[in-house]
């Protein structure tokens, strides 16, 4: 991928600078379908983790559900047409576990199969490339009440579904995506409690993470021994972790912080085994007698890509209080003592500092410390309050502004050699943003919730432009 080009030379970083992508470079907008699809107990879906947390009191902004969200199960053309006026070359989207295997376990649900026919056949008929992800975060409810995460079993439940999955429609997918953000799913989910199904026990939390590195190598290799012709990828959610200081003290706090946030997956995906320090850090919390012999091995599956997905940047320093070993109440396991810092720069609704240079950090760090492996941006946007004004126009040019530096220093990656292949924005439409529920906006698409009304933004229309000439 040498083709890339920015006219005006070391003045490339300059707004207004045009830059051209790589030849074949990979466009798209993003989803997951808890947040989109709604029909929740249409067709025989069972229910999901996010079903029973969204209807636990207290559990989301303003009492919000995913009951409806987008209906995207039922207007998915029109939101296929919209996906096809962004010229977007790529569509990722995450399949319902639930919708298509109720109860985690046993045959695929046939009518959950169709949406999904349904979905992939119309996405063609568009020239739209269907780019999936097996499991983006609604565990079948099911299997959470027999452990969850924490517990084996549910690695090998989803290496079964992942194959039954891909025997079925691996006909017209080319490239798949086993987990998305498992930091998210093991760490907010089971020791912090924000996410779905709320749980607070650091130790869980230790071990949903294995645990769903380990369902992603089994996955990977049920997945390459029906069919070694399709490509397979994982998702991992990636921040520069950088000290407020130059004292020991806030460098192990960043240390800890990447060990927790960044290596612990990239690690046993690219290198074969979780890094000591980790090790060092959790065993606070937990004796590691989940991992067995041959795990790590399982989960070092040679992949055909890496999925980065990123927002912003970590800054932290050492609080100088107590580290308390067993706190049930943060995500930041064993580093509860850490303090994130506030540098006071513009930051998005969703209150990550927009950093652009961040994205760039942990490209290339990737690059540079890890064995070659191509790159997607799986998911990178902006969350901001966007009004229909009186002309029923949306101007949301703090989000062109967003995505137009990230792109830019995307493609100067790209010249410092990293191996980018594609960028996918998050997201297609306004969502259910987990546990903001519906107050958080990072579409490309303004959806009233009410009516359904879809309403491209002035961000879809300058999308539009950089898609079809691949070039800002």
């Amino acid at each position: 991928m040498t083709d890339i080009e920015i006219t005006g030379g070391p003045a490339a970083a300059v707004h207004d600078e045009p830059v051209r992508f790589p030849a074949g470079f990979v466009w798209g907008a993003a989803s997951a379908s808890y947040q989109i699809e709604g029909a929740i107990s249409e067709d025989g879906r069972g229910p999901s983790i996010w079903d029973t947390f969204a209807h636990t009191p207290g559990a989301i902004f303003g009492g919000d559900t995913g009951d409806v969200a987008c209906d995207h199960y039922h207007r998915y053309r029109e939101d296929v047409g919209l996906l096809a006026d962004l010229g977007a070359t790529h569509y990722r989207f995450s399949l319902a576990w639930p919708r298509l295997q109720p109860g985690g376990r046993g045959p695929l649900n046939t009518a959950g199969l169709g949406f999904y026919d349904r979905l992939i056949d119309e996405l063609l008929e568009r020239n739209v490339q269907p780019w999936v992800t097996l499991y983006h975060w609604d565990l079948p409810q099911e299997l959470e009440d027999a452990g969850g995460w924490p517990a084996r079993d549910t690695a090998h439940r989803f290496a079964e579904y992942a194959e039954l999955v891909y025997v079925r429609l691996g006909d017209r997918i080319a490239d798949w995506t086993t987990l998305n953000e498992p930091w998210c799913s093991a760490y907010l989910g089971y020791a912090g409690g924000v996410h779905a199904p709320g749980r607070r026990d650091p130790a869980d939390a230790v071990r949903a993470a294995h645990h769903l590195m380990l369902g992603h190598g089994l996955a990977v290799q049920a997945m390459r021994a029906h069919d070694a012709s399709k490509r397979v990828g994982v998702t991992v959610n990636l921040y520069p972790v950088d000290p407020v200081g130059d004292s020991e003290a806030d460098q192990d706090a960043a240390r800890r912080i990447d060990a927790l946030m960044n290596r612990q997956f990239l690690d046993p995906v690219l290198r074969g085994a979780y890094p000591d320090d980790l090790l060092r850090d959790l065993a606070t919390v937990s004796n590691f007698a989940h991992i067995q012999d041959g795990d790590e091995a399982v989960i070092a599956q040679p992949l055909d890509f890496l999925g980065v997905n990123y927002y912003t940047r970590h800054v932290v320093r050492a609080s100088g209080g107590p580290r308390q070993a067993h706190d049930s109440v943060s995500p930041w396991v064993a580093s509860n003592d850490v303090e994130f810092v506030s540098r006071g720069v513009p930051a998005t609704d969703m209150g990550w500092e927009i950093d652009p240079q961040g994205l760039h950090d942990v490209l290339t760090r990737v690059h540079r410390e890890y064995r070659p492996i191509p790159l997607y941006v799986t998911e990178n946007g902006a969350a901001f309050t966007d009004e229909i004004g009186p002309d029923g126009v949306i101007a949301d040019q703090r989000r062109v502004d967003y995505l137009d530096s990230h792109f830019r220093v995307a493609a100067r990656a790209i010249l410092d050699g990293v191996d980018l292949r594609g960028y996918f924005v998050w997201s297609l439409t306004d969502n259910f943003e987990w546990a903001w529920g519906y107050s958080r906006r990072f579409g490309l698409v303004h959806i009233d919730y009410g009516t359904q009304q879809r309403t491209p933004k002035q961000s879809a229309h300058w999308f539009a432009q950089v898609t079809r000439r691949n070039c800002l």
